[in-house]
């Protein structure tokens, strides 16, 4: 059943990470983004939650806390309302250890989950964007094909977070018709990282292409999943995690726009008196609501077993396009000020292109 009220829980557990946002992110983000880095420190401090590894078994090194798709996207939420680079950054080794866990062997779990479930921040990476126009993750142009008790793969990569950072991939490819996932060290001799994009957004947050020439992957670091996870629901669960940051970046646009207007005094009155303004801020404000309760309905459906393949693809669908309504708004609101880089709402508009286009940068 789906409530719309968040249990004792999930509310500290908000308001946690709520805390976090606004003692570290919220006043530092503009410098973030400026200086093309997030600091080593914020990001263990969002580590430090343990939102990452509280699902992962104490064997390997996690909580062994009950898996909680809900509480993922609501931690997602509160991270992406202070800045979305930082929420990409922060929960980023989720989208390795997640699917390791889920689809892998118990020889794969054992090697490779207790190298990222430290208290220690320990960046890995998940490569699934490819370069050219209409990406579909479920089309894939990566190819693996095996070859002498390996797998060969070959493609274009892009939009690989933290690459060079990372000691390991999570890359997806195609095998025989079937979508899957691999598991490189970043030393592959195969793997060519290239320099760092320079996107539109999310300019704290290091991206990279990657090229995959001959890259040489033995057969038992491929994900072979099982009939409770597999590579499409990886994307599923991927699909509700960005459409949770949609909502956040979409709601920090909102209320930064909001005080704004109740601030900015024209002709005599705040310029929310001004009916034009006025409907501005209340669509943003019922887009906001609409974004959380598609993500909640599907994360939901995620949590109790149900397969929540369109509603994880309506919730990315109408995320990608009303947080870049919603941003565009708080842009109006602020007139010729919404254009000056000091005024978080740029950065907002510039960050939310990216929830409708960036795949396999989180997971709930």
């Amino acid at each position: 059943m789906l409530s719309f009220n968040m249990s004792e829980e999930q509310t500290i557990t908000r308001d946690t990470v709520a805390r976090l946002v606004k003692d570290l992110i919220i006043d530092t983000a503009h410098e973030m983004d400026e200086a093309g880095n997030i600091p080593e420190e914020y990001i263990q401090a969002a580590w430090e939650l343990g939102a990452s590894i509280a699902a992962i078994p104490e064997a390997y090194g996690g909580y062994d806390m009950d898996y909680s798709p809900m509480m993922n996207a609501i931690i997602l939420e509160e991270l992406a309302y202070g800045d979305m680079a930082f929420a990409v950054a922060a929960t980023l080794p989720s989208m390795f250890i997640f699917p390791v866990y889920e689809m892998g062997t118990e020889e794969q779990k054992k090697k490779y989950l207790p190298l990222f479930c430290k208290e220690a921040y320990t960046p890995c990476t998940c490569a699934i964007n490819e370069p050219g126009f209409g990406f579909d993750p479920h089309k894939l142009k990566t190819k693996a094909v095996k070859k002498n008790g390996s797998y060969i793969l070959n493609g274009e990569k892009c939009f690989v977070p933290l690459a060079k950072e990372s000691s390991h991939f999570l890359i997806a490819a195609s095998c025989d018709g079937e979508n899957s996932f691999f598991i490189a060290d970043a030393e592959n001799a195969g793997i060519n990282i290239k320099k760092p994009e320079r996107n539109l957004g999310l300019y704290s947050l290091k991206t990279y292409e990657v090229a995959l020439d001959n890259c040489e992957i033995p057969a038992k670091n491929r994900l072979v999943g099982n009939s409770d996870c597999n590579y499409d629901k990886i994307i599923q669960k991927s699909a509700i995690a960005m459409s949770a940051i949609g909502t956040g970046v979409s709601r920090a646009s909102y209320e930064y726009a909001r005080d704004y207007a109740k601030e900015r005094i024209q002709f005599g009155e705040p310029i929310a008196h001004k009916q034009s303004i006025a409907f501005m801020i209340a669509e943003m404000a019922y887009e906001v609501e609409a974004m959380r309760l598609m993500t909640w309905k599907a994360a939901s459906m995620l949590e109790n077993g149900k397969d929540c393949q369109r509603d994880s693809f309506l919730a990315r669908l109408y995320a990608g396009e009303m947080s870049m309504k919603v941003t565009d708004h708080g842009i109006q609101v602020l007139g010729g000020h919404g254009f000056i880089r000091e005024h978080p709402v740029e950065r907002y508009y510039r960050n939310a292109r990216g929830v409708a286009i960036l795949h396999g940068m989180a997971i709930v």
